[in-house]
């Protein structure tokens, strides 16, 4: 009898990454709540406002005068323009819409400014704490992570010192995220521009994503592109989800170098060709638009990272930075780990989650392994009830 060998059906590359734990949680999160469990849900980094009313009228608009074909795979002339003119306005920044990729979210944006760069065995410096999909996507194009250790004492501060004690030369890229997800930190602009130049000498690229460049609290935003005599080693990564609200609606951007831009759009079209053109026709208006509501929207999470920040000095053991900017805490949760039985942060996240219905990610998700992050772009209601129900969880733990 004959034993047939077995087929292989995945590919190696889908075996390097892994799911991305914020979506795990979310879908437990949601699976909780069709049950009937009301949670205080700390989990999705996603703003509690709603898209302003003069975005959502650009979409239906667009959709009732039929703009809703194909475009250029790389987005309107329009739109690319609309992108270029509000970072140059905002930063000083000298980009053409020649060198501008419209994307379906800022992720796609990363996928694919990390697939046209890093080739097998490239490596790329990524600084811990990290965004969970970084290390997947780098891992996916086959490179290697280099990751360079931060110290929470000093508020998770990366450094050009930092930097270049990790390159090599195999150094690709390194990736920035200021302000942070997840702890909020931002890279102070003596530091990035440090970072940028230690670069541009060595040929490596800067992968800067400011996804959260417009939710920054310290009264100075600053962008990796402004140092413009370097931009031929930049790529800025940009969304509109965060600054406008508009998650669902996947608006993403890159910016960089014409040869680097060409090749993203090449690969788009590809894969998921052009951004929706009326998501377009809506991101033209959230661009050029008042940007008052960008204004308002960052003023209440400064009250509600203060609210948050707050509740937490009522609960023992509890310790966190403050963050300067985005909208998560990452608290040490270290003195509560070994207590009933829970090992990890990832055990006391689901004991979180089924005992006090508070819905929060693990910090091993992040690369640390004594943290937890919540996302504070909530109600400030949920705030209230989700410390509570956090302080009368930990105070049982022996």
């Amino acid at each position: 009898m004959t034993t047939a060998t077995a087929t292989k059906i995945f590919s190696d590359r889908i075996g390097r990454i892994e799911v991305s734990a914020t979506m795990a949680i979310t879908a437990a999160a949601l699976k909780l709540k069709s049950e009937g469990v009301n949670l205080a849900d700390f989990g999705a980094g996603e703003p509690h406002f709603s898209t302003p009313r003069h975005i959502k009228d650009a979409a239906i608009e667009a959709i009732e005068k039929n703009f809703t074909r194909y475009t250029n795979v790389a987005g309107v002339p329009e739109v690319r323009k609309a992108v270029v003119d509000r970072h140059a306005c905002d930063f000083g920044s000298n980009y053409t819409p020649d060198e501008c990729v419209f994307t379906t979210g800022g992720k796609l944006a990363l996928f694919n400014a990390i697939q046209v760069l890093v080739d097998h065995g490239d490596e790329v410096i990524l600084p811990v704490p990290y965004w969970v999909s970084f290390k997947d996507i780098i891992q996916y194009a086959g490179g290697k992570v280099i990751l360079v250790e931060s110290k929470e004492e000093e508020n998770f501060r990366i450094t050009a010192k930092m930097i270049e004690a990790a390159i090599t030369p195999k150094t690709k890229a390194i990736i920035l995220n200021t302000p942070s997800n997840p702890s909020g930190a931002v890279v102070a602009p003596e530091d990035l521009e440090a970072i940028v130049r230690l670069a541009h000498k060595h040929g490596i690229y800067v992968l800067l994503d400011e996804c959260y460049v417009y939710l920054t609290f310290t009264g100075e935003v600053v962008s990796g592109g402004s140092f413009t005599d370097c931009k031929e080693h930049i790529v800025v990564l940009g969304s509109l989800s965060k600054t406008y609200a508009m998650t669902g609606w996947r608006a993403g951007f890159a910016l960089g170098p014409k040869p680097i831009i060409t090749a993203m759009s090449k690969l788009q079209s590809q894969s998921t060709s052009n951004t929706a053109s009326m998501v377009q026709r809506a991101s033209i208006a959230a661009l050029t638009g008042s940007q008052e509501c960008v204004t308002e929207m960052r003023a209440d999470y400064i009250k509600l990272r203060d609210q948050t920040l707050a509740g937490f000095k009522t609960i023992p053991g509890l310790t966190c930075t403050v963050p300067q900017g985005a909208f998560y805490v990452y608290p040490n949760v270290s003195k509560f780990l070994g207590k009933s039985g829970i090992t990890s942060a990832s055990d006391l996240a689901a004991r979180l989650l089924s005992e006090a219905h508070v819905v929060v990610v693990p910090g091993e998700a992040f690369g640390t392994s004594e943290h937890i992050r919540l996302s504070y772009a909530v109600s400030h209601d949920v705030v209230d009830e989700g410390v509570k129900r956090m302080r009368d969880y930990l105070a049982t733990l022996s």
